[in-house]
């Protein structure tokens, strides 16, 4: 799907002490959960984060601009049997109010002005997300537009689990998802500039956009910026060659497409 703006964005939106407060209260988030036992490492659908695999897990991220069919051929591999990684960060999770009310205005009129104007009524939580060195999440997309990726609803002790006894993450407990799917979303910048380099977000317009099919979104690194597009947009972060990149991303649902 083509649209007149592939997403659309704001330079500078929140001041530094804002991104500060957000870093710190992330972080912190992060050693808490370190210090009662548990992983802070950013899962995917499918299991194939780093954290997933052994040390023979390979890479698929440093190959540049090829589609997941040009990395298979490469490798001579199936990515999705389990012998390739494509992502490798930390995260944490929180739903604080005041960073929703922070939040909205620009998402309203990104949401307006960019002509989209989806119908919208519920914003996931929050995920605050840290990227090291060599760190990145490969080619992928939030959420797909049909009512066959709408969230289903989490009964325990009926709902299936996957082969590693967990459940898979279209369904869930929260009442304001449930039959819902992810139509935008957000990421902010929260860090000063050089604080990092790499780490660029990077989008796949597919074989028959018009113009560059690759695009690289150089106009968020100033700190503090904010980017919103559609959830089933073909987007990565590409690999951290330089400090540490602290981003805040949300997904903002509704109803499917009709």
């Amino acid at each position: 799907m083509q649209n007149h703006f592939s997403y659309y964005y704001f330079k500078s939106a929140l001041t530094p002490d804002q991104c500060q407060r957000i870093i710190d209260y992330g972080n912190s988030l992060i050693e808490k959960e370190k210090k009662q036992g548990h992983s802070t490492a950013a899962v995917t659908f499918g299991n194939n984060h780093k954290q997933a695999f052994d040390e023979k897990g390979i890479n698929v991220q440093p190959l540049g601009d090829k589609t997941h069919e040009d990395v298979q051929k490469e490798l001579n591999t199936d990515i999705t049997t389990g012998k390739t990684y494509v992502r490798d960060s930390e995260v944490a999770w929180f739903n604080d109010q005041w960073v929703y009310d922070l939040i909205w205005p620009f998402l309203t009129e990104a949401n307006e002005k960019s002509g989209w104007r989806y119908d919208l009524d519920f914003g996931e939580d929050f995920q605050f997300t840290k990227y090291g060195l060599n760190q990145f999440y490969g080619w992928h997309s939030d959420g797909g537009g049909c009512h066959m990726n709408a969230y289903k609803r989490l009964i325990p002790g009926v709902t299936p689990k996957n082969k590693n006894g967990e459940y898979d993450s279209h369904y869930t407990s929260n009442q304001n998802l449930i039959g819902k799917i992810r139509k935008i979303s957000m990421t902010i910048n929260l860090n000063k500039p050089g604080e990092y380099e790499g780490g660029n977000l990077k989008f796949d317009y597919g074989p028959h956009a018009e113009g560059k099919r690759f695009h690289e979104c150089e106009e968020i690194r100033p700190q503090g910026s904010i980017i919103f597009f559609p959830s089933y947009t073909y987007h990565q972060v590409t690999p951290v060659t330089k400090g540490t990149r602290y981003s805040l991303v949300l997904w903002i649902c509704g109803k499917p497409f009709r």
